[in-house]
């Protein structure tokens, strides 16, 4: 089958090979193919140009339309882990019409733009390298007028790579809370409302800074329901939480004794009103503000879907909005493919089901891993013996927690070829440490930086 994109599984041909038998060959060809389809349909270059066009003088993005010849100057802002193939797609349309550009990417990630300024920042923790872009970015909306449109490109990663604390915050204290929010298991919806609240940049302010300008916002979704206000921190979207959410937040994971001081005398502070909220609802700056979401996890997990009936399998999307312990639902869809394998419930076989969404990990071990690896790693503890049964999953930022890998594939073979090597799976997974585990039975799935993220994308194959 014909693939959307260049996006490959590197090491394809080492994980096929891992196979000991006709039917786990073709189970997990059909995983990494379906994978790969799936990331090919998430590329925000086609994604952008599909819902982005110029027709008549007029700038069409969805259901809105801005007349080129009203608009005085064109900008071009952002960040996340996609918006540098979106800016490659917008400046491809618009050209010299951009007047000035401002976008954070990760490093490593160079594409090509002209009129559009890439900073690379830093993912999963803030720096000062992405504060110093964020100010960039806050420049032009502070320069924009009431007859000038900002297209802001947004993605997930934003909230990293567009750092910009609150006086009082600094750069090391945000690094240090980011770590401690990253390890305790806090959903992406909490983690942004503590961000937000930390920030002259997220929850709004990049908005208010900007009015009386247009804003056009184009989304790529990581975010389980799209809600824009947590994509990035939503910079550019009313935010519906407070500052007394985010300090529950940190009470909740037991985290606030172990903030910064300077944190908890800002959440503090906030609560008392010494500190302003962040723009509600209803504020004139989202007069005029339009948003587009360009693609979401449901775009990757239908082309996996639609890859998998077109290779003859009996194909489901379970759903596209998992959430949950990565250990807990990687238990669930080993359950599901033994179900499967034994009842034929609930699709026969040969079957496929496709599970999009984001799961968690609370860190407690010391080792090494990331949550779609934890979940590989537990779906391989509760699988039987039946052939044919192949469980993958996999980040679509090609980036897998703190590691190189994008994820791991199993079988029922992953155990006895553990064992063999003296590991025992159950305590690598109490010791949180299933990269190091899939690197040495060799079934990490590797794609480096893809340029897109859309959550993560699960499959069970049972042939």
């Amino acid at each position: 089958m014909n693939h959307l994109s260049t996006v490959k599984i590197e090491n394809r041909k080492q994980l096929i090979h891992n196979s000991d038998t006709p039917l786990l060959l073709k189970g997990r060809t059909l995983a990494l193919g379906s994978l790969e389809y799936a990331l090919a349909a998430a590329d925000p270059q086609k994604l952008t140009k599909a819902k982005v066009k110029i027709e008549n003088q007029k700038l069409k993005a969805a259901t809105n339309t801005f007349d080129l010849k009203e608009l005085r100057n064109i900008y071009v802002v952002g960040g996340g882990k996609a918006s540098g193939k979106m800016a490659e797609a917008i400046e491809e349309l618009l050209g010299n019409r951009i007047i000035d550009g401002a976008v954070n990417v990760p490093h490593g990630i160079k594409p090509r733009t002209r009129f559009i300024k890439l900073h690379e920042a830093d993912h999963p923790t803030p720096s000062e390298v992405g504060a110093e872009g964020t100010r960039r970015i806050m420049e032009i909306a502070r320069k924009a007028r009431q007859d000038d449109l900002i297209i802001c490109l947004i993605s997930g990663g934003g909230s990293s790579l567009m750092p910009l604390p609150l006086e009082g915050v600094s750069i090391k204290d945000k690094i240090e809370l980011t770590k401690l929010l990253l390890k305790s298991g806090a959903g992406i919806r909490e983690i942004n409302a503590v961000r937000k609240h930390l920030s002259a940049f997220k929850g709004g302010w990049l908005a208010k800074t900007a009015y009386p300008a247009t804003v056009l916002n184009l989304v790529l979704s990581d975010v389980v329901g799209d809600s824009l206000e947590f994509i990035a921190s939503g910079p550019t979207v009313p935010d519906s939480s407070t500052f007394s959410d985010a300090r529950k937040v940190l009470e909740k994971y037991y985290l606030w004794n172990k903030a910064p001081a300077s944190v908890r005398d800002v959440l503090l502070d906030g609560e008392k009103g010494s500190i302003k909220e962040t723009p509600k609802e209803g504020d004139i700056a989202f007069k005029k503000v339009y948003s587009v979401i360009l693609g979401n996890n449901r775009t990757a997990a239908l082309a996996a879907c639609k890859y998998l009936k077109k290779e003859d399998l009996n194909t489901i999307l379970l759903t596209s909005s998992l959430e949950g312990e990565a250990r807990h639902v990687g238990t669930m869809l080993g359950s599901i493919a033994n179900e499967i394998a034994v009842t034929g419930n609930p699709i026969a076989r040969p079957a496929a089901v496709v599970i999009g969404g984001e799961t968690t990990v609370a860190v407690k071990g010391e080792g090494m891993g990331g949550r779609n690896q934890e979940l590989a790693l537990s779906a391989a503890l509760k699988l039987i013996g039946t052939d044919g049964i192949v469980v993958a999953s996999l980040s679509t930022d090609g980036i897998d927690g703190p590691t190189t890998a994008a994820g791991a594939i199993v079988d029922r073979n992953t155990l006895a070829r553990s064992k063999r090597l003296g590991m025992d799976a159950s305590v690598c997974l109490t010791e949180n440490n299933s990269y190091n585990f899939f690197s040495r039975i060799e079934d990490l799935i590797v794609t480096g930086w893809t340029g897109t993220n859309v959550n993560d994308i699960s499959l069970v194959i049972v042939l």
